[in-house]
């Protein structure tokens, strides 16, 4: 995987079209002033967190004695199963605050940016090649940016597209990472037949 396809898998996990409407829920009786910033400090929050894992993964793996084809392999269920959830959403509410209750690392930071799939997708990348540390940084930071500035920029977003416009870009962003996770799913069950 090169980065530029790293750092576009990683957007996709992290879904902020399909985060907006939690995002906003969670933020609504908030002011505006104090939810911008807010929301920058919960993305800064998610960086660190995800950084951290992206350079910790890889000796969690040595750690635990597990191969690269068995990462490859159950990074490849795992997106599957989030893309299904993106083309098929599931109701219900996920941000448990009371009202007027700032959010504080849960639920906006984790799970909603940096949340499981998007950490087991950098032990991926870490375990994948461990020499290219840098390149998985640049993409973790690139799908990072965009994300937030389109979280920064919610309310605008929210209005051009509308709620039939952000539930047609979340399917497709699910169609495109299913293909992304089969995908992984075969290298990995290929490279387990080859030096298993």
């Amino acid at each position: 995987m090169d980065t530029w396809s790293a750092a576009v898998t990683l957007f996709l996990i992290m879904d902020p079209l399909g985060n907006l409407p939690v995002f906003m829920s969670v933020l609504k009786s908030i002011e505006p002033k104090r939810r911008k910033f807010i929301l920058a400090r919960e993305l800064l929050f998610s960086l660190t967190i995800m950084m951290t894992f992206l350079y910790s993964g890889q000796a969690l793996l040595d750690f635990l004695n597990v191969r690269q084809e068995s990462v490859s392999i159950a990074g490849g269920i795992i997106l599957f199963l989030i893309g299904l959830k993106m083309v098929f959403p599931q109701p219900g509410g996920i941000t448990g605050l009371a009202s007027g209750e700032e959010p504080f690392i849960v639920p906006l930071a984790i799970p909603m940016i940096a949340g499981p799939s998007v950490l087991a997708a950098l032990i991926l990348l870490a375990n994948q090649d461990s020499t290219r540390m840098l390149d998985w940084s640049l993409a973790l930071g690139a799908a990072w940016f965009v994300s937030a500035v389109i979280l920064m920029l919610s309310g605008t977003l929210h209005r051009l597209l509308g709620e039939k416009g952000l539930t047609a870009i979340e399917r497709l962003m699910g169609m495109i990472l299913i293909m992304i996770s089969i995908q992984m799913l075969l290298d990995g069950i290929g490279h387990y037949y080859s030096f298993g």
